[in-house]
C-alpha cells in the first residue's frame, strides 16, 4: 500500500499549503484489492475519526471515489455507519478530481520527525513519497499498528535492532 499526503477536491491549479485555494487536505491510498478491499479501507476511515463533525473546507471529512462502484461502496458504508450513531455523519463523498503532491516536508510527516530512523533508511524525497516501507514506518511511529503487525512487518524494513526496537515501544505506550 501506497500513500501520499496532498490537496484535492477544488478548483485552484497547483495549491500549495500555504495557497490551498478551495482543496481539502487530502491521502491518496495506493492498495492491492487482492490483500486488502476498497470496503474494508471505508471502515479503517470511518472508525479512524469522527465522521460528524464539521470543519472548514481544508480539513472536512471527506472521500474523493474514482469510480461508480467505489461510490456506492461509499455511500453504502456511510448509510451503514449512520444506523448506528445518533448525529448525523457529515463526512462529503464526491467524484474525485486532480489530486496534488503535497510539498515533501508534509509526506510521511511522522517519520520525517524521527531524524535517525529517517536517516537509517537511506531514501531520497522521492524515494520515501513512493516507499511502502515508509508509509508503514510513518504510521507505527505515530503509534497506529499493533505490535504484531510490527513484528510480521520488520523483516522488511532492513534496519539495525536498535531502530527496530525504538519503532516497538512507541507501539507499546
Amino acid at each position: 500500500m501506497r500513500t501520499k499526503v496532498g490537496y484535492t477536491g477544488g478548483t485552484t491549479v497547483s495549491p500549495t499549503y500555504r495557497n490551498l485555494g478551495d482543496h481539502t487536505e487530502s491521502i491518496h491510498l495506493e492498495f492491492d484489492p487482492e490483500l486488502v478491499s476498497y470496503e474494508d479501507l471505508l471502515w479503517m476511515f470511518w472508525k479512524g475519526h469522527d465522521p460528524t463533525t464539521s470543519h472548514k473546507r481544508q480539513y472536512m471529512s471527506a472521500i474523493f471515489y474514482h469510480d461508480e462502484e467505489q461510490r456506492h461502496l461509499a455511500e453504502k458504508t456511510r448509510d451503514e455507519l449512520q444506523k448506528s450513531i445518533a448525529r448525523p455523519v457529515v463526512t462529503v463523498i464526491s467524484q474525485a478530481s486532480t489530486f496534488y503532491d503535497a510539498e515533501d516536508y508534509h509526506q510521511k510527516y511522522m517519520l520525517r520527525q524521527d531524524r535517525q530512523l529517517l536517516a537509517a533508511l537511506k531514501l531520497t524525497d522521492a524515494e520515501l513519497i513512493r516507499s511502502t516501507t515508509a508509509a508503514k514506518l510513518n504510521g507505527y511511529v505515530r503509534g497506529f499498528g499493533t505490535l504484531e503487525s510490527f513484528e510480521n512487518d520488520q523483516k522488511d524494513f532492513a534496519l539495525p535492532a536498535s531502530m527496530l526496537n525504538q519503532v516497538k515501544r512507541k507501539l507499546q505506550h
